[in-house]
């Protein structure tokens, strides 16, 4: 049994287990030439497989799919899907025989019918990666639909895309599910956010994963800020602020008009260098705003990681020779912080 998928965003589940795995844009003046770089990266479609395996031999099926996908069919239908209390084949018998399925996997080809659009970004992406990581392990990519079970999961040499959380906000499974999963998270579940997704989860899960020594505010705050600068710069420009942190515009707008206001509340509640999980965690979760703070519920959610983002970006403005490598293995929030000279203003 393998326990090392990481399965980082969780909703529902098809089959057997009623439970949850705990899974405006500031824009870059230059970004390097990576038309050297030799990288090309196919989703392999691992959802069509499976489907087509419906009118086959369950057994053959069962092979072929164990034979072409390894250690991702093994994820997918133990963890996933099912559980290792059933056998390969009962789960895929009980998943064919779900009429959900068949109408989930009808509209999920409907809006995907190819991801050739998704394959020339994330090439493009992952080139940057591996301009300024070249020993980084690109994995494959394998799409798959797991009624609503997982968006981007990680294993052991694959990154997994639930093409049936990116069919588009309006999407009516997603109007079906709002009580298990809110519309503040379905809204984003469209297919620009798909990229976007992958290479934070790339970042987080694979290249920079956060120490458990980072409790502070101010370190998770700049953890969260580093993630996404890094994002700033292996996505297009083309890549809203907006996409890349999951907000609406005018969330984006509502922080941009009172950023000096909310670090004016973490300083005057002392909230830099709190370790108090729950108390710091309001401004780090998602939700569909931040109690306590705005009106009318306007708020923007996960504020201490829009305003990290705010202090990397203006650390790296304010010190140009440092390189994007340095600024990553940098873990003092403090050092980081005091040389950014942060100080927002309305």
């Amino acid at each position: 049994m393998r326990h090392n998928v990481k399965l980082r965003q969780s909703y529902l589940f098809f089959l057997f287990m009623p439970l949850f795995f705990s899974l405006g844009s500031c824009r870059q003046n230059t970004k390097p030439d990576v038309s050297d770089v030799h990288l090309t990266i196919k989703i392999t479609r691992f959802d069509r497989d499976l489907f087509a395996g419906k009118s086959k031999n369950l057994l053959q099926t069962d092979t072929f799919l164990n034979r072409k996908y390894g250690k991702f069919y093994d994820d997918f239908i133990h963890r996933m899907v099912g559980n290792y209390d059933y056998t390969n084949s009962e789960i895929l018998q009980t998943l064919y025989k779900d009429q959900a399925y068949t109408d989930l996997n009808d509209e999920t080809e409907g809006v995907f019918k190819n991801l050739s659009d998704k394959e020339e970004e994330l090439t493009q992406a992952f080139k940057y990666v591996r301009y300024y990581y070249p020993d980084a392990k690109i994995p494959q990519f394998i799409s798959f639909i797991s009624g609503f079970a997982v968006q981007t999961p990680v294993g052991d040499d694959y990154m997994g895309i639930g093409l049936d959380m990116f069919l588009g906000k309006d999407s009516k499974f997603y109007k079906a599910i709002v009580q298990s999963v809110p519309s503040y998270l379905s809204r984003r579940f469209s297919p620009e956010y798909m990229v976007p997704r992958l290479a934070e989860t790339y970042a987080r899960e694979e290249l920079f994963p956060e120490s458990d020594e980072d409790r502070s505010f101010l370190s998770k705050m700049v953890h969260n800020g580093k993630i996404l600068y890094f994002m700033d710069q292996v996505l297009s420009e083309d890549v809203p602020d907006s996409v890349k942190i999951g907000y609406t515009k005018k969330q984006i707008e509502w922080c941009q008009n009172f950023e000096s206001d909310i670090w004016a509340y973490y300083l005057e509640n002392n909230l830099l260098y709190d370790t108090d999980y729950q108390k710091i965690q309001v401004f780090l979760s998602e939700g569909p705003f931040t109690p306590g703070l705005g009106e009318r519920n306007e708020s923007a959610p996960k504020l201490g990681v829009w305003v990290g983002w705010q202090i990397v970006r203006k650390y790296m403005k304010e010190n140009k020779e440092i390189s994007l490598q340095q600024l990553m293995k940098e873990h003092d929030a403090q050092k980081i912080l005091t040389a950014s000279r942060y100080k927002p203003k309305n």
